[in-house]
């Protein structure tokens, strides 16, 4: 397994759906791929590695972007290309 195969799963995971919430796809990510994956920031929460996210962005640019308020990705609109997928 490897931080690729995580992200390949999470845009997977996301499916349809128009939000892939970093909250529910952050412990979906522990339970099925363990401790690795997944650390625990300065605030406490628990957060996607930056592994995983860094090939999350490669998989999904200009594709997906991150909504801050949120805390989740949704589609990119046409007007949204060069937006970041992640912070």
């Amino acid at each position: 397994m490897a931080a690729k195969d995580v992200a390949e799963w999470m845009i997977e995971f996301m499916g349809q759906d128009y939000w892939l919430y970093q909250e529910i796809v952050v412990y979906e990510i522990r339970d099925r791929f363990g401790e690795d994956y997944v650390y625990f920031n300065e605030s406490g929460n628990l957060a996607i590695s930056r592994a995983v996210l860094k090939e999350f962005r490669k998989l999904t640019e200009g594709k997906l972007v991150w909504e801050r308020g949120e805390r989740a990705w949704r589609p990119a609109r046409l007007d949204e290309a060069g937006k970041r997928t992640a912070d």
